[in-house]
């Protein structure tokens, strides 16, 4: 299984955000820290701010930053809110189920279902906050000040 770049898009504009905790950043801002398509990250992050994730502030001076607190916002949820084809098999689909001889009583298709449940049900045990605990080397790695309030901490 891989998630999308959609999917990859989503969770590292929320772990910039997450990181850049003091002040607004810009679509282009993450753009260019990730050397990500701004224009594919702008639908991104509409989504994103349509699921109350991330706060748009419009106007002059305005810019994202994050719409919920990184400890209340679950991977798994932004997973499946971001994903827009978690079926394994074409026989997962509701929309086009595969005509395979074997559906009535496929045992991999069993499997491959609970395998996906777990995937998300680990997902679901880690929040934004768990991502950025190693706040000062990932603030280092996309050359972000950190907030005055760790800056000075050893």
């Amino acid at each position: 299984m891989r998630l999308s770049s959609y999917t990859d898009y989503a969770l590292r504009t929320l772990v910039f955000l997450a990181l850049k905790s003091d002040g607004l950043a810009t679509i282009n801002d993450v753009a260019q820290t990730y050397d990500i398509s701004k224009n594919h990250l702008m639908k991104v992050v509409h989504q994103l701010s349509q699921l109350g994730y991330v706060e748009a502030v419009r106007g002059r001076g305005g810019g994202l930053r994050l719409g919920r607190k990184a400890e209340d916002i679950r991977l798994g949820e932004v997973v499946r809110a971001t994903e827009q084809e978690l079926d394994i098999l074409e026989c997962f689909s509701s929309t086009s189920p595969a005509l395979c001889r074997l559906n009535p009583t496929c045992v991999l298709k069993s499997a491959l279902k609970e395998a996906l449940q777990a995937f998300l049900a680990v997902l679901d045990d880690y929040t934004l906050a768990d991502l950025v605990k190693p706040r000062r080397t990932l603030a280092g790695l996309l050359d972000l000040p950190l907030p005055a309030s760790l800056a000075g901490t050893a």
